[in-house]
């Protein structure tokens, strides 16, 4: 299960990069990185304001859709959830942050997923059929599945990524990961939280199939591979351990409530029966 650890550490040694939010939303995303024990280990922040500081609570999705992932036995970059103190741009600020290893193993390198396709693919082949043909369609479909559960709203073609390994010949999709801008994301307050349609279908950058993550799931079959594991209700309390007073109870119920509605619709969707 994904960690989370409360007690304040002191990170103000890390030096932030800014990288736009792709989403077109006003702030900045910070990351960072760092050698620990020999290994690459990397930060990023929710959503930044420099007047504000940290104002969104992306870092705190990843962990939830992290344990989520662990329930369904999906493949993805594990990450822990830090209180810190940090410092950017010369002023200091307490938030929680997310920090992770690096996924790939000894001998890869990897590319974004759109850039492969731009070398590889045959001509007038779609993103998903390319996939397929690549022999990755298990892994695409458990991602759509995936999407549509937790609305992930970038799933751009460079948050897909594919490890080469060229002396062993191997190329493999990378584990999941980067789903910081979905479930209530948009929401900066319970009154917000309480007022978002958590069934709405919103338009999302997605690099396969449509901006809707609700039509993706029309590309799956019977014979694709269902979601191993089932969602039950006694899942809420291991998605949110350790989160009382770090989300609200608003946020909380809101977002099981969001999760485990749209896992009852993909259940009974009639083209994966």
């Amino acid at each position: 299960m994904a960690t989370i650890i409360r007690e304040t550490q002191d990170l103000t040694y890390l030096n932030w990069a800014h990288a736009r939010n792709s989403s077109g939303t006003a702030g900045t995303f910070l990351k960072s990185s760092a050698v620990i024990g020999g290994y690459k280990k990397y930060y990023k922040l929710s959503n930044f304001d420099a007047g504000k500081g940290v104002i969104g609570h992306e870092c705190i999705n990843e962990i939830i859709v992290d344990r989520l992932l662990d329930i369904f036995h999906i493949e993805h970059l594990n990450y822990e959830l830090i209180n810190a103190d940090i410092e950017v741009d010369g002023r200091i600020y307490n938030t929680y942050l997310c920090a992770s290893y690096d996924f790939k193993e000894r001998g890869e390198s990897k590319a974004s997923l759109d850039d492969y396709y731009r070398l590889n693919a045959l001509p007038g082949e779609s993103h998903y059929d390319f996939c397929v043909r690549m022999g990755w369609r298990d892994y695409i479909d458990r991602m759509l599945v995936v999407d549509y559960l937790v609305l992930n709203r970038d799933r751009h073609g460079a948050n897909i990524e594919i490890l080469r390994n060229s002396r062993a010949q191997t190329v493999r999709p990378a584990p999941l990961f980067d789903h910081g801008l979905s479930l209530l994301c948009t929401c900066s307050s319970d009154e917000e939280a309480k007022a978002f349609d958590i069934m709405g279908d919103k338009q999302c950058n997605n690099f396969i199939g449509s901006r809707s993550t609700f039509d993706n799931l029309s590309l799956l079959t019977k014979e694709s591979v269902k979601l191993t594991g089932i969602l039950k209700p006694k899942h809420k309390k291991e998605l949110f351990e350790g989160m009382d007073g770090v989300l609200s109870d608003v946020f909380i119920d809101r977002i099981w409530d969001m999760i485990y509605g749209r896992y009852k619709v993909y259940e009974s969707l009639p083209n994966i029966r």
